[in-house]
């Protein structure tokens, strides 16, 4: 049961875009149009998964007038705080590990 709620909470996060809209929100809240611009994907992409992290919980939604704001929730903002602490981490030592080399996770660039 663990392992599957592992897999399922992580891949929310394994998604390209749904990682990309965190880590933007991780700077600021932001609306689907700003989310749009410095993201540079296209608003139908967007909002679908925004309605993902928003149906899993992991961002808040808030109406500003005519604009609703979207917020990375404080409970993920600290997850990926110690994330990022720990890629840092061990980031050398995954990548030289011949196992995850033959598994093609190693194959994957990590931008920073």
């Amino acid at each position: 049961m663990m392992y599957e709620s592992f897999k399922l909470f992580a891949g929310v996060l394994s998604n390209r875009t749904r990682f990309d809209i965190v880590m933007l929100l991780m700077k600021k809240e932001m609306s689907v149009l700003e989310l749009c611009s410095e993201s540079g994907y296209e608003q139908s992409r967007v909002s679908h998964n925004l309605r993902c992290l928003l149906n899993c919980g992991f961002v808040d939604v808030e109406q500003q007038g005519r604009r609703r704001v979207y917020s990375l929730n404080h409970e993920m903002k600290d997850l990926i705080s110690g994330m990022e602490n720990h890629i840092q981490l061990y980031e050398v030592r995954l990548r030289k590990c011949d196992i995850l080399r033959e598994e093609g996770i190693t194959s994957i660039r990590v931008e920073r």
